[in-house]
């Protein structure tokens, strides 16, 4: 580990708004928090907003100044990607942002039944080689079931085709409410009055989304929701795989198409 990364991981021990628990499958010991993250992290009754994979943080904080009314929570594994978001947010002084360094397989381990109103996926690797990896998967959506809100808000933000179609079609297969979808987020939104939750969220955006912008990519955006009540299936459709993994780099497969 680079001595930059020590420091920055050293800096966020001592932060009161960040949670580390990178082991929590190593324990069989109740997470103290589950259960008490109004009472005794946020302080308020306010609703709590996850934002799964949130790398650097910057949409944690952003929807954190858009939405004061909510709490969010930027959960990741990549502590030194945390940082920026972290210590963005104890300089400005936030109390309704926090940030909890965890692997998100394990997430249903940190949230009691009800505890969480949303979730935000913000550019979530597709994953397009193994279905349950996918964290609009069926798999994550059981677990998320597990602590969200009846019918509480998932938000996808993307730039993989792949990941949309996916996503599209899990919601179809299941029949879920989708509150606002578009394939051109920016161009759907000011070329019509649009929604004014989401015109709030056009002035958001993450390092790697002005990337994907400057390089001509589309953004993608769905706002489902997720009922507890109803078994969920995978859809069984093949998809045609992205072009390419990441900013400016190709994919590895020869294959075409993926369930």
């Amino acid at each position: 580990m680079s001595k930059n990364k020590l420091a920055k991981f050293a800096d966020m021990a001592t932060y009161p708004h960040v949670v580390e628990a990178p082991d929590i499958i190593h324990t069989d010991q109740p997470f103290p928090l589950r259960g008490r993250w109004h009472e005794d992290f946020f302080h308020n009754d306010r609703p709590i907003v996850l934002e799964l994979g949130c790398g650097r943080g910057e949409y944690t904080v952003g929807l954190g100044r858009l939405f004061p009314d909510k709490n969010f929570i930027g959960i990741d594994i990549k502590g030194a990607r945390m940082w920026s978001g972290a210590t963005e947010s104890l300089q400005a002084g936030m109390t309704n942002v926090g940030f909890l360094r965890t692997r998100i397989e394990f997430i249903d381990h940190f949230f009691a039944p009800g505890e969480v109103s949303e979730l935000w996926l913000t550019f979530s690797d597709p994953q397009m080689k193994k279905a349950t990896k996918r964290l609009t998967s069926t798999h994550f959506l059981e677990r998320y079931r597990r602590f969200l809100v009846d019918g509480g808000a998932v938000h996808v933000k993307t730039d993989s085709p792949f990941l949309y179609t996916y996503t599209n079609y899990m919601i179809e297969a299941n029949g879920l409410p989708v509150d606002f979808r578009s394939d051109d987020l920016y161009h759907t939104v000011l070329a019509t009055d649009g929604d004014d939750e989401v015109k709030r969220i056009l002035g958001i955006q993450t390092y790697y989304e002005q990337q994907w912008l400057d390089r001509g990519l589309t953004i993608k955006y769905i706002k489902f929701r997720l009922p507890q009540a109803g078994q969920l299936v995978e859809p069984d459709v093949e998809i045609e795989l992205d072009s390419y993994r990441s900013y400016n780099r190709s994919k590895r497969s020869g294959l075409t198409t993926s369930k």
